[in-house]
């Protein structure tokens, strides 16, 4: 009986499914830069650019 199980109980991923899986990794990781992108964006358009020219 074939397993799917290594030595360490990890399941083997075909080469299929690992390529689906960084595929995926590649899309959450560019979605989150553009999400922080966007977030950044509003910011400077709502508070304008001056913000940037305060006192500390």
């Amino acid at each position: 009986m074939v397993s799917a199980l290594e030595d360490n109980n990890h399941i083997a991923l075909t080469p299929q499914q690992k390529k689906a899986q960084r595929s995926r990794s590649v899309a959450i990781a560019v979605a989150l830069a553009l999400f922080v992108v966007v977030i950044f964006i509003v910011t400077i358009v709502k508070m304008g650019p001056a913000i940037m020219n305060r006192p500390f």
